[in-house]
């Protein structure tokens, strides 16, 4: 076949690419994570009894702040991995900044703590079931995260997968605030963090076969 023939075949059928189509799929995938991660909490745990005096307590704002911060930047490296050549820059700073941030302040706060104290600031009362509990409230938004990478055109599979669990890991976060009865920094700094990594390396597991195209 000539390479004119080629070329014509190719472009036979051809249609303008839909505007803005990355930012639709994640916008989608964000409602739909949230959705069913708030689902998962209210019909699987139960909403804390006293969410309401919570939200004028600076230091639960502070608990959201920090995964929050975490999902933006992770949203806008996975939406750039999704696209060839297109570097993630600076956001790599932006998913380090707030885990630093709240390491050094659970530090800080281990050592001026009484030495009594800093075991009951790490472990809290719910230690054993957090991270698997942010792990599974994550899934509905970890398999919408993958959908809509998978719309896009990855080539760094591992990675791409990786970063939209990630994004995961942060949503089941920050919907299990709704029913965590922990308040103490060190304790969420560690098993918040736990719980996020364990989606985050699912979807590294599950990048180079979902994502695939």
């Amino acid at each position: 076949m000539k390479t004119d023939d080629l070329v014509s075949m190719l472009a036979t059928g051809a249609a303008p690419v839909e505007r803005h189509v990355a930012a639709k799929r994640f916008g989608w995938a964000l409602a739909l994570g949230t959705l069913g991660a708030l689902a998962v909490v209210v019909t699987g745990y139960g909403v804390r009894s006293d969410i309401a005096m919570l939200l004028h307590v600076p230091l639960f704002w502070a608990k959201v702040a920090w995964p929050a911060c975490v999902a933006i930047a992770a949203l806008a490296a996975v939406a750039r991995l999704g696209r060839p050549g297109k570097p993630v820059g600076g956001w790599w700073l932006g998913l380090a900044t707030p885990l630093a941030l709240v390491w050094l302040a659970a530090l800080l706060l281990l050592w001026l703590a009484p030495p009594g104290m800093r075991e009951h600031l790490l472990l809290g009362r719910t230690w054993r079931s957090c991270s698997f509990n942010i792990a599974l409230i994550s899934l509905p938004a970890l398999a919408a995260a993958l959908w809509a990478v998978r719309g896009l055109a990855p080539t760094r599979l591992r990675l791409t997968g990786a970063i939209a669990g990630l994004m995961a890991g942060t949503i089941g976060a920050l919907t299990y605030c709704l029913r965590c009865p922990e308040m103490s920094v060190p304790f969420w700094a560690t098993w918040y963090l736990i719980g996020m990594s364990i989606p985050t390396a699912a979807g590294a597991l599950l990048g180079p076969r979902v994502l695939r195209w």
